[in-house]
């Protein structure tokens, strides 16, 4: 079968596709014959060596690694004990860890059975792919805060943010924290540092607040600020909460965003475009 990934450390330049055999399902696993596999910003951490260096328990050595979080197709394979509702032909999306070759850019990918949902009803299988890793990701950071939103956009992204659901819309830029505390002069509850700005954003938080990170960095904790790094790891087989994102997309209460979608061929480019930045969605590769 035909793989996303490297087999050594470098540019988006090294991104292949590799031939791998096809894997088959265990017991509690199911096979599912990939359409679409989202792109993140960690699939370019790990191609770059970032995530085998500072996590070399999560990124074991290899001679080849598949990257890739989000899969969206259909099980073609089931293994013993599996639910009734995962049986062949069914459509579905799976949040995949991409240990060695394991990751999710696969025309075939095997997952457990507790990290595979119902695909959203009317939902391509592109956009399918782009919702697990970014929705939990989200999820697991307002869980952490329980906050009300105060969101920053550039000027041509202030009507999306808003639209989104944001209370408070600030402009983009240097000079962030400063603005939040313009508006709400004590600081606010908690931050979600999707931007990954790092220790610039925690003086936009009160005393005694917390700061959700999404790349596990932890910054001072003087004024008794409390950092709560996130990690989709730590909730890939929680069922009810991939399940519940997938009828929240269902329902319209989640957007589910496509930036661009990409020929398997043209994965390093897919990166490129990440790591560009102004991306609004996912790069989104297609089998």
């Amino acid at each position: 079968m035909k793989a996303v990934g490297f087999t050594e450390f470098g540019g988006p330049e090294v991104m292949r596709v590799l031939e791998l055999p096809k894997p088959h399902a265990g017991p509690g696993q199911v096979r599912i014959k990939v359409a679409a596999a989202a792109v993140h910003p960690s699939d370019a951490n790990a191609r770059l060596g970032i995530i085998a260096k500072y996590s070399p328990d999560l990124f074991p050595l290899a001679e080849a690694y598949v990257v890739g979080w989000d899969a969206a197709g259909v099980i073609d394979e089931v293994g013993d004990g599996v639910p009734r509702e995962l049986a062949v032909g069914a459509e579905v999306v799976a949040l995949l860890e991409p240990k060695l070759a394991l990751g999710a850019q696969a025309e075939y990918v095997v997952a457990s059975a507790e990290s595979v949902v119902r695909a959203p009803t009317g939902t391509d299988p592109a956009a399918a792919s782009t919702l697990l890793m970014n929705g939990l990701t989200a999820r697991m950071a307002l869980e952490a805060l329980e906050l009300t939103v105060i969101a920053d956009a550039a000027e041509k992204d202030r009507d999306l943010v808003t639209r989104l659901g944001a209370d408070h819309v600030l402009p983009r830029g240097d000079g962030l924290a400063e603005r939040v505390r313009e508006l709400r002069p004590g600081g606010t509850d908690g931050v979600v540092d999707s931007a990954v700005m790092n220790e610039a954003v925690a003086a936009a938080v009160r005393d005694g607040g917390r700061i959700a990170t999404v790349q596990g960095f932890t910054g001072s904790t003087d004024r008794a600020v409390r950092w709560c790094p996130v990690f989709v790891y730590d909730r890939l087989r929680d069922t009810e909460a991939l399940a519940e994102l997938g009828d929240q997309a269902e329902w319209g209460i989640l957007t589910l965003r496509v930036a661009v979608t990409f020929p398997i061929e043209q994965a390093g480019e897919a990166q490129r475009l990440l790591e560009a930045g102004g991306v609004r969605g996912r790069p989104v590769l297609l089998f």
